[in-house]
């Protein structure tokens, strides 16, 4: 789940908690062959039978809801297997061809791991949840390394260590494990939104902005016209009023991602060089190619240079091929890119593509 979808479950948790009601979390904990969604994907069921989220594209969620409703009931989380491809068992007429495992668990707000894990999610914290598939108990790892919880032996070191392992991931996703003794546990992780980090507040950082921010990124705009920075412009985004020359003010947060648009080429140059020397680990410029090379250029002219790791996180043009014009079409055209950028793939076509759907690395016939 991303950063949008995560707050508009725990918003609706939140609310059913202040009303008294029951609830149950339902999450997506195995997925074998082409399934609508992955690992990590959670839905909340109330215990009036309304749900919050989706784990499918409709073809699971009444089956999983009457599952909660039981486990609200009696307090026993559950491990059901769903196999996609017996359409007339969710009479729709046609089949993902895979299958998914749900876990179901009630909520507990006395249970101190799963109180710790929602204010985890709530704040944007780094962390995960370790559940075993069999058996009781759960634990939570932090990117400190520190557990709260215990696991039963042969299983509690292993999920500890596992967890550290995919939170040091450039773009960590939630997976099952086996142990070596065969005990498998579900891994669910959470880590902050991914920054998004926009030099230029005019008319099409608008739409970049907006659609970043539903998408669950943490977006940021500098531009050292506070006219131009309001949150009628930017909702939901960080606004930074500096000048080119004031940038060293603003400090770049973990893991960002810089898009360089302030379609002013003094701007652009300076902008572009504090991106490159900040460790940002995408720095992308909108434009053609030549107009990228003219600020390097530039920045070379005035003895500026950058290292080949520097120089490796510059990306331009930026976007996927999709014939975008409009402001709006090309924020689409960049943050595909981003996405798929972050996750590992490579932004072709999926016509043709007969393997799973989410393979990362794949590449498919765009003929």
């Amino acid at each position: 789940m991303n950063a949008a979808e995560t707050r508009l479950f725990l918003a609706a948790l939140r609310a059913a908690l202040s009303r008294g009601q029951e609830t149950a979390i339902a999450t997506v904990v195995g997925v074998r062959g082409s399934a609508y969604r992955r690992e990590g994907t959670r839905m909340l069921v109330l215990d009036d039978a309304s749900q919050v989220c989706m784990l499918s594209g409709g073809c699971l969620e009444a089956e999983v809801v009457e599952v909660a409703l039981e486990v609200i009931r009696t307090g026993t989380p559950s491990l059901t297997h769903y196999d996609l491809s017996e359409d007339a068992t969710w009479g729709l007429g046609i089949g993902c061809g895979g299958s998914v495992d749900v876990r179901v668990e009630r909520v507990d707000m006395n249970d101190p791991v799963m109180g710790a894990w929602l204010d985890v999610l709530g704040g944007g914290g780094a962390a995960v949840l370790a559940v075993p598939l069999q058996g009781a108990g759960k634990i939570l790892v932090r990117s400190d390394g520190a557990v709260l919880g215990q696991l039963g032996p042969g299983l509690h070191d292993f999920a500890v260590t596992a967890a550290l392992e995919r939170l040091g991931l450039r773009e960590p996703r939630a997976v099952t494990l086996h142990a070596p003794d065969g005990q498998a546990v579900f891994l669910d992780v959470n880590t902050p939104p991914p920054p998004l980090v926009i030099y230029g507040a005019g008319h099409d950082a608008m739409p970049l902005s907006a659609q970043a921010h539903a998408l669950g990124y943490d977006v940021h705009v500098i531009d050292p016209r506070e006219a131009y920075l309001t949150p009628a412009r930017f909702p939901g985004a960080v606004l930074h009023s500096l000048a080119p020359e004031e940038l060293a003010e603003f400090s770049m947060p973990a893991r960002a991602q810089v898009i360089v648009m302030n379609h002013h080429l003094d701007r652009d140059r300076l902008c572009l060089h504090h991106a490159l020397k900040s460790g940002a680990e995408y720095v992308g410029v909108l434009g053609p190619r030549s107009r990228a090379q003219d600020l390097l250029d530039a920045l070379r002219a005035e003895g500026v240079t950058f290292t080949e790791v520097e120089m490796s996180r510059l990306r331009s043009p930026i976007g996927l091929r999709i014939g975008a014009e409009a402001p709006e079409e090309v924020a689409l055209s960049v943050l595909a890119e981003l996405m798929a950028w972050r996750r590992g793939y490579d932004g072709g076509f999926l016509n043709g593509h007969a393997g799973r759907i989410h393979d990362a690395l794949t590449h498919v016939n765009e003929t």
